[in-house]
């Protein structure tokens, strides 16, 4: 069986030595956040996941979820008690605010707990993300009344919540979106039509399904300009807030699909079912597009989550699987063989896992700090730069995290030989579970060029230029010949980066296709600078830490080694992609249709 254990001291040391996260305090629902309180928050939640979810990953992927002929749906046995005991815990609501029933929390640390979630159970997990990414579009786009009908109930679990975008003949282009919305005398309206690949579309875990739907109003514009979002319960209802009547929604069927089997993908029937406005008509993609970019971060971590998992169980079974000898001579002289960890190609799949890991970790709680920067900060220029380079890096954490995660999970499957292809090490399941992360909520092309075609010229390219500008200062700022392992492969690369964006500028304008063409290599690239930029401020904040507490020294010294791997082994691919985004798009638009 597989095992898990949450990272907490690895969160721990990033938050408070590399965010410095102590210094937020005058943000509201940070200033009781000591060292002690964060740990203790974070150890409960590592429990949670670790005790009840994680025992129930591989169980619940071979049960999977069952649709009834009254097109109920069960999931596996245990997913009620956990998700009872997750939600008693107050964990589905830890960031939304106190007037609705939550605890009012940084919204980092709903990240870092989501990341828990997914490593332990990524199928259960969703359960209470999808709610979580419902929550957080309500809260922005809702009425008050809205907020004070749903929120309270979705927070303690009694309710949950689904996104509805996708339908059988559009995916990323919601402009052909058909489902639709026609008005009601008493302001409502009914929703018609059918969604698919929905997540946690009908389940046993709750009394009532809040699902965000978009539909497009009769006589509305054609295009995303006509798209509105409807809060549609699963049941409607009554005047005093109690659940009435069943709503005319239901799941046709659940998908049978590659991996997340524990969790509810369901085709979503929509019969004059009753919907209620959720901010303006017509402007839905903008209410959406909150719970879109936050599940976008969701999905980032998910990859992230699973390479953990991954790594985890790969380094273990490195360090006890006994196979061939050192090439250095025995290792294990009093054994019939040496650890697979001897062998380089074996640390060198670690590594790069690792290397991954604590990077992508820092990286996407630096984004979620920005969430909470853009959310909470009084000061309106904090908040402008916090959202410029959250939007900057969503689409790059989302495609790369992804990307990386689900190679990493077949690297630690191949450490495994021929027992990570048998169910029972678990290693095939991480393998399947990571595969939809590169596809849902956007697929990992298309944030590619949202990247390239959308956030580099926004605002005349504000966002790109201030992030050049920190990453630029940071590297010189940081004189100390200790740190120049670390610096000066960064410079190298933000060189990469920067060389690529004023090709894309040159080049791209006269002949959109090299935009195209550039734009995944382009992604990668950014994503391998961020992560470096990460590991070099690790790597300042590790050598401050080894000489103020000499405890540390043995942990700290990994991480120094780890952040040195990565700069001599995974930052120098951004001159390869650099070379690529260079050729341009003739070769790649050459053949004709006829030919493939």
């Amino acid at each position: 069986m597989p095992i898990y254990k949450a990272p907490v001291d690895e969160a721990l040391f990033l938050l408070e030595d590399v965010l410095n996260f102590q210094e937020y305090g005058q943000l509201p629902g940070f200033g009781d956040l000591t060292g002690e309180t964060l740990a203790a928050i974070l150890g409960e939640a590592a429990k949670i996941y670790e005790e009840v979810a994680q025992p129930l990953n591989q169980s619940g992927d071979r049960e999977g979820c069952h649709r009834h002929d009254d097109a109920s749906v069960t999931t596996p046995k245990g997913f009620k008690e956990a998700f009872r005991a997750l939600a008693e815990g107050g964990w589905i609501g830890l960031s939304v605010p106190a007037e609705y029933g939550g605890q009012g929390l940084p919204y980092t640390l709903t990240v870092l707990g989501n990341e828990f979630a997914s490593s332990a159970n990524m199928s259960f997990a969703m359960y209470s993300g999808l709610t979580q990414g419902a929550m957080a579009a309500l809260l922005r786009h809702g009425s008050e009344e809205q907020k004070q009908t749903y929120l309270p109930k979705m927070v303690t679990g009694e309710w949950t919540g689904t996104m509805n975008l996708t339908e059988p003949q559009c995916g990323t282009d919601l402009g052909l979106l058909t489902t639709r919305a026609k008005p009601l005398p008493d302001g409502a309206y009914a929703i018609s039509g059918q969604k698919i690949f929905i997540s946690s579309g009908e389940h046993d875990l709750a009394e009532n399904i809040i699902h965000l739907v978009l539909a497009r109003i009769e006589g509305a514009p054609a295009g995303v300009k006509g798209i509105s979002l409807f809060i549609v319960p699963k049941f409607d209802l009554k005047p005093d807030g109690s659940l009435g009547a069943r709503n005319g929604v239901s799941c046709g069927s659940i998908e049978h699909k590659m991996g997340i089997h524990a969790n509810s993908t369901c085709v979503m029937n929509y019969e004059e079912a009753r919907g209620y406005l959720v901010g303006e008509s017509n402007r839905g993609l903008n209410a959406m597009f909150v719970m879109m970019n936050e599940a976008r971060l969701g999905v980032a971590v998910q990859g992230i989550a699973i390479s953990e998992a991954a790594y985890q169980n790969a380094a273990q079974y490195a360090k006890e699987r006994l196979q061939g000898r050192s090439l250095s001579g025995p290792k294990n002289p009093g054994g019939p063989a040496d650890p697979l960890l001897v062998h380089p190609d074996i640390r060198r799949m670690l590594m790069e896992i690792r290397g991954f890991n604590e990077a992508a970790r820092g990286l996407a709680l630096s984004a979620a700090l920005d969430s909470d920067l853009a959310h909470r900060s009084h000061d309106p220029a904090v908040r402008q730069a916090a959202e410029d380079r959250l939007g900057l890096l969503t689409p790059v954490m989302k495609g790369v995290f992804t990307d990386v995660g689900f190679q990493n999970a077949v690297m630690a499957q191949q450490i495994y030989g021929g027992y990570g292809y048998i169910a029972e090490g678990g290693m095939e399941q991480f393998v399947r579970d990571a595969r939809i992360t590169m596809i849902y909520e956007g697929a990992n092309g298309v944030q590619a060029l949202d990247l390239v075609g959308r956030k580099l010229p926004r605002d005349g390219g504000r966002a790109i230029m201030a992030y050049y500008r920190e990453v630029g200062g940071f590297i010189s700022r940081t004189t100390d010949e200790e740190l120049a392992p670390y610096v000066k492969p960064l410079k190298a690369s933000l060189d990469d980066l920067q060389k690529a964006t004023l090709w894309l500028m040159q080049n791209a304008l006269t002949k959109p296709e090299n935009a195209g063409a550039a734009s995944y290599e382009y992604m990668h690239l950014f994503g391998a600078v961020a992560m470096g930029y990460v590991w070099a401020k690790i790597a300042q904040a590790a050598l401050a830490k080894m000489k103020r507490d000499p405890d540390s020294v043995p942990a700290m010294q990994a991480k120094l080694v780890t952040a040195k791997f990565y700069m001599e082994r995974m930052l120098p691919q951004t001159a390869l992609r650099l070379a690529r985004i260079e050729t341009g798009a003739d070769t790649l638009m050459a053949l004709a249709p006829e030919q493939f």
